[in-house]
Parts: C-alpha cells; structure tokens; sequence
C-alpha cells in the first residue's frame, strides 16, 4: 500500500469512526411507549385520602413519585385526617410520596387568626410538608362576617404569604376555575367540565352572576402575586388559563417564580392542540421549564383498590402516549381524535421529573 493511499485510508476511517461514535452516542430524540416504565416520573397533584397501599404500589410499578395535596375542600376528609394521611405515607415510603399541607379559613374574623395559621403551617412544615396550598374557596365561597366574599388578595394574607416566602416555601394556587365554568354547558369545550359543573352546581358560576367573573378572579390573584413577586407559587390546574396556551404563556412571562401543573386540565390542552397542534406543541417546548405534570387523581376511601390501580395506570399511560408519542388518541373529554405532541426527551424529562424536584427541593427523600 502505497503512503498517500494509506495517509487518505487512515483519514477515511477516522472519519467514518468519528460519526459512528457521533450517532452512538446521539441522546434518544423522543420516548417510545415502552420508555414508560423505565423513566423516572412524578406526579405532582394527587389526593390520596386512602391509606390503603394501592396508589403507593401502582406508583412504584409505574415508576412514579407523588405529591398528594391537602385541600380545604368539604367533600374531603376533615383537613386533620388528610394531614395524618399524608404524614403516615410520606413517612412510610419516603422516595414514593411527599404532601402539601393547607390551612382552614375557619377563624377568619378572629384576631389571632393569622397567627394561628401561620402555627399551623410551621408545624405541617415540622412533620414533612413541602408547600402549601390554597384553593378556590378563596374567591368563589368563603365569605367573613359581614358576608363579604374572600379574595386571595386580601390584605390579611399579606403575612402569610410574606412568612411563606420567607421560610421558601411553595405555594400551590387554585384560583378560580376553568373559563368554562362561566360558560352554558353546551359552550363548554370538553365533557369533564360539562360533568363537574353539573354536580357542583355552587361552583358553577354561569349561574351565579352575582359573584365575581372569571376575570375578577384572575386579577386577584395576578394582584396577590405582585405583592409577592418572590414568592414560589405553582398554579394549579394550570393557572385557571387552560383554555388558552398564550394566555399561560403571558402568566408565565410576568410572573418568573410561578411555575403550572396540567392537573386535571389535560383535556382543555388536548382541546387546543386538535385545532393548532404546533402552536401547543411549541408552547410547551419555549415553558419546559415551568411546567409540571400532574393529574388530580384522586383515591378516595371507598375507592376499589385492584379496580382504583387499573385505572391510574391507564390515565398515566394515555398522557404519556399524548405527551410523548405522535399516535392519533382519542380521549373521554373530547369527542374528536388528535395527534399526540412527541416532544423532545429533554422537555419530556423536566415536565414529568425536573421540574417538580426544582419547585419541592425538600420533597421525596431518600431513606
């Protein structure tokens, strides 16, 4: 073999060698279904009012980890049992289960009752609690002595909040509630809302015009947030702006600590992106980082376990497959199919596992 021959062999090879090595180790661009078992998640708004193993086993199989919410909610438990719940299971399987607290608005008028709550949440923060939460009957049903309705903004939680940023800790926000709600219900763009409305019919403000509208709701809690601009703050169910990904966009913008879960708002997502796909798609690509997957699965008492079990798993794999996946999915909310979103294993990665250990530091420790 002559030398020039050998000198241009060598350089060939080196160059073949050089981009077989380059491709070998290519990060996979995009998860497959059978990805889903293998890559660590989280679900980051759950309720387990159950102490029954069953979410816990499902989660683990899955590989996912939970954060189960307490809520001042009357159709749950008493917020005591929900916290001994939490308390129990998060002690129980540490790397599996971590809880947000809440607080009662029992007491408002009282003097002492900021106090009070803020004892409250320091001790919750003592027995592992890792946020906080506040939920829609702030605005939407609590109301004070002289009958007045409470708004997030209200100068008394300004210490609340102000010792919440103070101690760093994050605050879960479920203000208002999905546009549809102001809407009749033949208006309404996916059929879980067209359910829940129709059950709760308090909390179905096309029939009571006399309470604040939806954009008064947003505004009050855009005006909490201003005052508490470093306030951690996730806000659930995707901030009440599920209808629209430029409006989560331009929350998002003006808000830098805030971050969005997709708990029980899917559907509304999936709505958009039948229309635009793209448009959903690139939104969540521009936010990878300020979006956390979530579902509000709930596991109530009275729940069958095997049948409870079955059932999760599925929900988790049908948002995985519209995440993940470019398949065509068809969904109960919605009566048309669509194309899943197949973004990049980099987004898929901070929505389901990143971003939510980024906003709950302290959160699914290690035994």
């Amino acid at each position: 073999m002559n030398k020039p021959f050998f000198k241009y062999y060598l350089i060939t090879l080196v160059i073949i060698t050089f981009f077989i090595l380059l491709n070998c180790g290519r990060p996979l661009q995009q998860y497959g279904i059978d990805d889903f078992p293998k890559v660590a998640k989280i679900d980051a708004h759950v309720h387990i009012n159950n102490e029954h193993p069953a979410f816990i086993e499902q989660a683990q199989q899955d590989n996912f980890r939970l954060l189960t919410i307490n809520v001042d909610y009357p159709d749950f438990n008493p917020i005591a049992e929900q916290q001994q719940i939490a308390v129990t299971l998060s002690q129980k399987y540490p790397q599996t289960v971590a809880f947000v607290s809440t607080f009662s608005m029992n007491g408002w008028d009282d003097p002492s009752w900021v106090e009070n709550t803020i004892a409250q949440i320091d001790q919750a923060a003592k027995q592992g609690a890792v946020g906080v939460k506040v939920w829609k009957n702030i605005g939407m049903d609590f109301r004070d002595k002289n009958g007045e309705l409470v708004m997030i903004d209200n100068p008394k939680f300004d210490p609340i909040f102000s010792y919440l940023t103070g101690k760093k800790i994050p605050v879960v926000g479920h203000q208002g509630e999905p546009k549809n709600c102001w809407l009749p219900v033949e208006e309404m763009t996916v059929k879980n809302d067209q359910h829940y409305f129709k059950n709760h019919p308090q909390y179905y403000m096309y029939l009571h015009p006399e309470m604040p509208s939806y954009e008064e709701q947003m505004a009050a809690r855009d005006r909490m947030l201003e005052k508490n601009k470093e306030l951690v703050f996730m806000g659930a169910h995707l901030a009440s702006l599920e209808w629209s990904v430029d409006e989560i966009a331009k929350f998002l913008d003006r808000f830098p600590k805030a971050v969005v879960d997709l708990a029980a708002r899917m559907g509304q997502v999936q709505y958009q992106s039948s229309r635009d796909r793209e448009k959903v798609r690139q939104f969540f690509i521009k936010y990878q980082d300020r979006v956390l997957y979530a579902t509000d699965i709930t596991f109530e008492p009275t729940a069958h376990p095997d049948t409870f079990r079955t059932e999760v798993h599925e929900r988790w794999l049908l948002d995985w497959k519209y995440l993940a996946s470019s398949d065509t999915l068809k969904v109960p909310e919605l009566d048309n199919s669509f194309t899943g979103l197949a973004l990049p294993v980099k987004v898929i990665d901070k929505i389901y596992y990143k971003n939510a250990q980024k906003t709950f530091p302290t959160a699914w420790k290690k035994e």
